[in-house]
């Protein structure tokens, strides 16, 4: 059978209905969800004071329903001394920068009503060291909170497991605190039990009010056991934790989700999920950052080399414990955005938000990522955390006061609404991926068959079910022809870019695919 190019794009353009995705329910609504990850202070400003804030961010509710998102995750937004919110002062409170808790609630409702969850960010290895539980904890050995943080009357010179030349315990009033990431932020005692069950009741607290869930940032620190790699990071007494809190997060709400922030190889974040014998998903972490498939995928993109990439899937079929959700994703607010990482080269960033949306699992986008934001000239991590574009005026439709930081450059011709009526943008791009992902079982929570394992072109079958779906990416800057198994009567296809050509014969496919062009089959 031959399909011609024109019932290609007529069929992409007015796509049959498929059924909706079935089994939500497993591991959760968020498995095979779409996240989006905010930074609060750099989405949307409502008052004119150059921070975004919660009312901004309810103003733009709509824009992420159109976008498809099925969920945020709010960067830190309790109370803290800093830009950035990782350092909490308190953990039950709304910083005031970003609104109140009726702010807050609204938020919630607000989304909600639109089916999008809310995920916030919970900071449970360190607090700032402004927190009261820290000063009474300074204030002398005999505090009642003296073992809510780690002390030594000596300097035991444990470096950061990340950098050999530094040092994680730090003076104060005659004794020595441990405070991983710098003095700023002492880690938490996990060893103790009453802080232990402050963790679990704050965690209440917030399901209570609304929240979907939380991601856990720096997961792999919380209880160390002594110095080096062994002792600093992936302690059993960590993964003990994990475990106790999240049978504690299910008990209080089961559709509730746990996100970890595990920064490491393939091995050591599969042994975060627990086991997934008794608990769909795993009993520890159901969902977990893939920063080795990321690294892949920016890499073999900016290549046009699908090897690496092809390499990294058939690691996460070996590695990761059956039924495991992969969570991929391209960057996120502490590393380069991929705008920049590619050099905004606009074939290679149509072909990462393809194979990123195109992957069994979970994925997450970093706001801006999909207007193709750019990085702010510099390495600060502001640079990384610029504001929102949403139209071409100085102040970016971001704010009408003088932002908090400096837009993106670039932001007069990369925004929102200079892409939201071009079919061709990259924001459209997103929005058709997101709507046939949608719609299909197969790629949101199907397993992969490998197809093509290196040269330019990705391609796999994700299989859900009955549902069948042929994938191939050219990630190269020249057009690719090639054969594939397909075994069926032909296909129905889902996406495609314009200029692909294919055509079935004894079980093959036969593609030609444009330079970063993909193309998504529903078989026969």
């Amino acid at each position: 059978m031959r399909l011609s190019l024109l019932l290609l794009l007529v069929a992409c353009a007015a796509p049959k209905s498929a059924p909706a995705p079935a089994d939500r329910s497993l591991q959760g609504w968020a498995r095979g969800a779409v996240f989006y990850e905010i930074f609060v202070r750099s989405f949307q400003d409502s008052d004119g004071d150059g921070k975004g804030d919660l009312a901004g961010l309810v103003s733009r509710l709509d824009y992420l329903h159109d976008l498809g998102v099925d969920a945020l995750w709010l960067m830190p937004v309790f109370a803290s001394p800093s830009y950035h919110g990782y350092d909490t002062t308190d953990y039950e409170t709304i910083n005031p920068d970003y609104g109140n808790s009726a702010d807050f609630a609204r938020l919630l409702a607000e989304a909600h009503r639109r089916n999008i969850r809310v995920v916030v960010d919970l900071v449970l290895n360190h607090t700032s060291s402004q927190h009261p539980w820290f000063v009474e904890s300074a204030s002398s050995p005999g505090s009642p909170r003296r073992d809510w943080y780690v002390w030594s009357a000596a300097d035991l010179h444990w470096p950061q497991p990340w950098n050999a030349n530094s040092d994680t315990w730090h003076p104060l009033n005659g004794a020595f605190f441990y405070g991983l990431f710098w003095a700023g932020m002492p880690d938490l005692n996990f060893k103790n039990p009453a802080v232990r069950a402050e963790a679990k009741r704050i965690a209440a607290l917030w399901l209570g009010r609304g929240v979907d869930g939380f991601r856990l940032d720096a997961a792999r620190h919380l209880i160390e056991t002594g110095p080096g790699p062994n002792g600093q990071n992936d302690t059993p007494e960590t993964h003990q934790f994990w475990k106790e809190f999240a049978a504690y997060v299910r008990s209080v709400k089961p559709d509730s989700v746990l996100v970890g922030e595990n920064w490491t190889e393939t091995p050591i974040i599969a042994t975060y999920y627990g086991s997934t014998d008794g608990v769909p998903g795993g009993d520890e972490l159901p969902l977990n950052f893939d920063f080795p498939l990321a690294r892949r995928i920016i890499g073999g993109v900016r290549a046009g080399e699908a090897a690496g990439i092809a390499a990294k899937l058939e690691e996460l079929k070996s590695a990761y414990p059956p039924g495991a959700t992969d969570v991929p994703f391209l960057t996120n607010h502490d590393q380069k955005r991929v705008a920049s990482e590619l050099q905004e080269d606009a074939g290679k960033l149509r072909s990462a938000a393809a194979v990123l949306l195109t992957l069994p699992g979970t994925p997450f986008l970093y706001y801006g990522e999909e207007i193709g934001l750019a990085n702010g000239p510099g390495d600060d991590d502001k640079f990384k955390r610029t504001p929102m574009s949403w139209d071409g005026s100085p102040g970016g439709g971001f704010t009408t006061g003088k932002p908090w930081f400096e837009l993106a450059p670039g932001h007069e011709r990369v925004n929102v609404a200079a892409e939201s009526g071009d079919p061709r943008s990259l924001l459209s791009r997103y929005r058709e991926l997101i709507r046939v992902r949608h719609g299909s079982a197969a790629l949101a929570r199907g397993e992969l068959t490998l197809l093509s394992k290196e040269g330019p072109v990705l391609a796999f079958v994700t299989s859900s079910g009955g549902e069948r779906v042929l994938v191939a990416h050219n990630l190269g800057d020249a057009p690719q022809k090639v054969t594939l198994a397909a075994d069926g009567g032909g296909a129905e296809p889902l996406f495609a870019d314009e200029g692909l050509s294919i055509s079935f014969e004894q079980g093959q496919a036969r593609l030609a695919l444009p330079p970063h062009g993909s193309a998504l089959l529903r078989l026969r």
